[in-house]
């Protein structure tokens, strides 16, 4: 595999992996979903998709693969001052949106929630916290999450961390040595998976280490498919692959919990994006690739907000099944609606602003 025939969405002068870019927004769309259904059935044996939550790890690891791609051949080049600033102008303006987002939803949530218990400077401390990506686990109507405000910060607050040591040792160290580290990872998550029952953990104070684990594998897994050239070559198309990504998260949950995640994270995943990178792509399938990849990051960082409105409805008025299938249907179609105008008002021209400021800055 090279530089003239494989590609990553970061890079425009590059082809992409359309099927990719399709199967993250997949991802990203069963989060939400798993984050509707966690509410309703709080025992996740009944949930139907009670693994949804396994899409961290899938984006995990296709993140590996992509920043290898992206950087690996030109990071010593461009610096790691440009390095980090391509990343925050790709990743931070969402992570602020989502901030104030969810301010929003604990001030104003019509539903219920307690703010006035509250201190305003306790509140202002955690969003400014959720701002600048620092862990503050402390409320504790938001269940104890490292940001309160935007709950599913915490993979990105995991993403910085990987993209930093990426930076600043993984670029730099050969496959063996990559492998080695990629071997040890697959340990702690063993240990993380068996010790806890499930892989589960990362987004509160108490399981913070167990997102540590989670990242490091996937991550480096990824990043090794990419330097290895686990290409597999197949025409199992975006159709194909989105079922096959999508069972990983309805598999059944049993008392053997804690080795079929494993499994799915140590071998499936790693198997699927080695998959879809080499995955032939039907042009009529091209244009919802493109709209999945390029809505999955603005879906999953603004939609955690509407869930805790969603969960104290759910709590207070106990809607039957009926009335439940429609909200969270509606739910779903609102929340893509939400997350498109997101990205086309606000993300897309900030990011654009902010890349043309740095290159004229730059020059």
């Amino acid at each position: 595999m090279n530089s003239n025939n494989t590609s990553a969405a970061i890079l425009p002068t590059k082809q992409h992996f359309e099927i990719l870019d399709g199967l993250r927004g997949i991802a990203a769309f069963a989060v939400v979903l798993f984050h509707f259904m966690e509410w309703i059935y709080t025992d996740p044996s009944k949930n139907f998709i009670g693994h949804g939550f396994l899409a961290v790890d899938f984006f995990f690891c296709l993140s590996g693969f992509v920043i290898g791609y992206a950087y690996d051949d030109r990071i010593a080049k461009m610096g790691l001052r440009k390095f980090f600033i391509s990343r925050i102008i790709r990743l931070h303006p969402l992570v602020v949106a989502g901030s104030i987002l969810g301010l929003l939803a604990f001030l104003f949530d019509p539903f219920g929630g307690h703010p006035e218990l509250y201190s305003n400077g306790k509140i202002i401390l955690t969003f400014l916290c959720s701002l600048f990506m620092i862990p503050l686990p402390i409320i504790a109507d938001r269940g104890f999450n490292l940001f309160s405000f935007n709950a599913p910060a915490w993979s990105l607050f995991w993403e910085y961390i990987a993209n930093i040591v990426y930076a600043f040792v993984l670029y730099r160290i050969s496959r063996n040595y990559l492998l080695l580290l990629t071997i040890i990872a697959a340990i702690a998550i063993c240990y993380v998976s068996y010790s806890s029952g499930n892989l589960l953990g990362g987004w509160s104070g108490p399981t913070f280490w167990d997102g540590c684990a989670r990242i490091s594998y996937s991550f480096l897994a990824g990043l090794l498919i990419y330097r290895s050239n686990w290409i597999i070559k197949n025409k199992l198309g975006f159709t194909g692959l989105s079922i096959l990504l999508l069972v990983a998260f309805i598999i059944p949950f049993s008392n053997w919990n804690w080795l079929s995640e494993t499994i799915v994270v140590l071998f499936y995943f790693p198997l699927l994006i080695a998959l879809g990178a080499g995955a032939t792509l039907l042009p009529k399938f091209k244009k919802v690739c493109v709209f999945s990849g390029n809505i999955s990051y603005p879906l999953y960082m603004t939609h955690y907000a509407a869930l805790w409105m969603f969960g104290n409805y759910y709590t207070n008025y106990k809607p039957d099944n009926t009335q439940l299938t429609l909200i969270v249907i509606s739910g779903l179609i609102l929340l893509v609606g939400f997350a498109y105008l997101v990205m086309t008002i606000y993300d897309i021209p900030v990011r654009k602003y902010l890349n043309e400021k740095f290159v004229k800055r730059k020059a």
